[in-house]
């Protein structure tokens, strides 16, 4: 993997990696946890989209190699597939964690990595197989998709606002681009330089990757998976779930 790309041949991958492939022409990526023997791991809509029909069509059972490829819960998102499957026609990319501040914001566009820290490929495995069980709420383009159920199961990490952008470097390119332009539309009077003026755009629209960038952020806690449903809201218990915070209370996953 390099600064431009993260493409990788599949011998290169090991269980518990995060690995996505683009759609529609490069339009968006998917992402998914690559959990061994050729299959992955991942998170989509289930209904009330066309884009939901589109990725289930391509999982179903009618894979000729693995049989149980296209595999998940009734209502949920979470889908076992192959790796063919999930690739369909395109490449493979590997997303990086634990990244320096200098490659992060070297990366234009988001959700190619992370300066968080992966958790041992045991545990990722062991949330991604957890969520294919239990589900991992419903779809959410901006605070809950294919991206932030990947960097969970590496990660852990929670956001605690539930009203912003979640833990996806896809969202936060999304929103941060308008909102860099927007921001400096004023500049235009005072660098009459076009080049001055992109390059100003340019640095705010990274900046505002680099602060919603779960490795960075503040507001962000670690929760078991076995507690996920609680701290969600998806189960009905009374019972307060344990997280872990840098600054409160420690919890190790089971």
């Amino acid at each position: 993997m390099g600064l431009l790309t993260n493409r990788v041949d599949r011998s290169e991958i090991k269980p518990g990696d995060h690995i996505y492939t683009y759609r529609a022409v490069f339009a968006y990526s998917h992402h998914g946890i690559f959990v061994g023997g050729s299959k992955v791991v991942h998170f989509t809509r289930v209904e009330g989209s066309s884009d939901a029909a589109n990725e289930i069509s391509g999982l179903s059972s009618s894979c000729p190699v693995f049989p149980d490829c296209g595999f998940r819960l009734p209502n949920s998102g979470v889908v076992l597939s192959c790796l063919n499957c999930f690739l369909r026609t395109g490449s493979l990319y590997s997303f990086e964690y634990g990244v320096s501040p200098s490659v992060f914001l070297s990366k234009v566009r988001g959700g190619t990595c992370t300066t968080a820290v992966s958790d041992p490929p045991e545990m990722v495995i062991h949330r991604a197989m957890h969520l294919l069980q239990n589900g991992f709420g419903n779809y959410d383009v901006f605070q809950n998709n294919c991206e932030d159920f990947a960097l969970y199961c590496k990660t852990g990490l929670l956001t605690l606002d539930r009203l912003g952008v979640g833990r996806s470097g896809q969202a936060s390119s999304v929103v941060g681009a308008p909102l860099a332009a927007l921001l400096s539309t004023p500049l235009k009077f005072l660098i009459p330089s076009p080049v001055g003026v992109a390059t100003v755009t340019a640095g705010m629209y990274c900046m505002s990757r680099y602060a919603t960038d779960i490795g960075v952020r503040s507001d962000v806690i670690k929760v078991a998976v076995e507690d996920l449903a609680v701290n969600l809201g998806w189960g009905s218990s009374n019972e307060g779930a344990i997280v872990e915070h840098d600054d409160s209370i420690h919890l190790l996953d089971r």
